[in-house]
């Protein structure tokens, strides 16, 4: 691992669900969320992780943390004394100072805040786990995270129940600075709120990452709102990363047929733009029977023979100084369409 910038290094990443069935519950095949992933993440940036509901994003978030462990692979995570560790080879002590560095966003704060828990005590919380601190310094600890999200001190004493969407992810989003992390998961942070609370929260993420130097794995399935915030972006298919580009390369000159797809489904706010609408035939092959080969090939209007045979590899078609992962077969010689030709009549640059 040359690159001195790297934080973050995920190498074969696996998380397979057992099916059982019958009365003795045998396991008669597995379900693949995760399903033999790698990629890197460099301190400091966003890296945005999109697909279709269902395709493994989440699960590999919570792979990150061990909030959900492995089937296999290597975690590694590069702490601020410059030593390389692999998380899942770690004890629970050690996991635990780990865990101090890497914290959570979580997509639903109602289900994620406990309801019986002021927000003082939601937000210091982790602080009592790690005895750090005492009852004022958490105190006071707490006014200053809720300043940093646009909350004021008052709302120290409420309850969850007592806010709205918006303000409770807020909260959530507190509660993970508390032990001044160096890496943040954001599961779907704003999927669940309006669009003028989502343009909110994104810039209280934007400033955050700027003021403390925060490094971001932004899990989303809305692709606009992945440009807004993503450096670099992961497109996940049936468990499978398809495409790892920089976000201006990845949105103008798509490499994948599944994300050329996806870029046309991003709806369209102005009632004057003229842009086709995507749309991809079938539905989502059963991930505890993926398809041979590409495991796009069933729905994918570009598939040839060798699709439904060869898987392709995840290797990088770019001959210029940024990297452009893409795995298919056809990646150099498909002209698939980015963003800005999906769209008349709209400035996309």
């Amino acid at each position: 691992m040359p690159d001195d910038n790297l934080i973050l290094d995920v190498d074969n990443l696996k998380k397979y669900f057992p099916v059982r069935k019958g009365l003795l519950q045998r396991v008669v095949g597995y379900i693949k969320a995760v399903d033999d992933i790698s990629f890197e993440l460099q301190q400091g940036e966003t890296l945005g992780l999109v697909g279709e509901s269902g395709c493994g994003k989440s699960t590999t978030g919570e792979c990150l943390l061990r909030l959900m462990e492995p089937t296999a692979g290597q975690i590694k995570y590069k702490n601020e004394e410059d030593e390389w560790l692999d998380i899942l080879s770690l004890s629970a002590q050690q996991l635990n100072s780990i865990k101090r560095d890497i914290q959570m966003i979580f997509q639903d704060p109602m289900s994620s805040l406990n309801p019986r828990m002021s927000i003082r005590d939601i937000v210091v919380e982790p602080l009592e786990v790690h005895g750090i601190g005492n009852k004022k310094s958490r105190t006071e600890t707490a006014k200053d995270l809720l300043e940093q999200v646009g909350l004021s001190e008052y709302f120290l004493n409420r309850y969850p129940h007592e806010f709205s969407g918006g303000q409770r992810q807020r909260i959530g989003i507190a509660r993970a600075l508390t032990l001044d992390p160096r890496i943040i998961v954001c599961d779907e942070p704003v999927s669940a709120l309006d669009v003028s609370v989502q343009a909110q929260i994104l810039n209280i993420l934007e400033n955050l990452q700027e003021n403390w130097g925060l490094t971001y794995v932004f899990i989303a399935h809305n692709l606009s709102v992945v440009e807004h915030i993503s450096d670099r972006v992961m497109v996940m298919y049936l468990g499978k990363l398809v495409e790892i580009a920089d976000t201006e390369d990845l949105y103008n000159s798509p490499l994948h047929p599944y994300t050329e797809i996806l870029l046309e489904s991003i709806p369209e706010g102005d009632p004057k733009a003229k842009k086709k609408r995507g749309k991809i035939e079938g539905v989502v092959p059963d991930p505890s029977n993926p398809p041979e080969g590409c495991n796009l090939h069933p729905r994918c209007p570009y598939a040839q023979e060798i699709c439904s045979s060869e898987e392709p590899e995840l290797i990088n078609r770019s001959d210029e100084e940024k990297d452009h992962f893409a795995a298919c077969h056809f990646a150099e010689d498909l002209e698939l369409k980015g963003y800005g030709d999906l769209v008349e009549g709209i400035d996309v640059g």
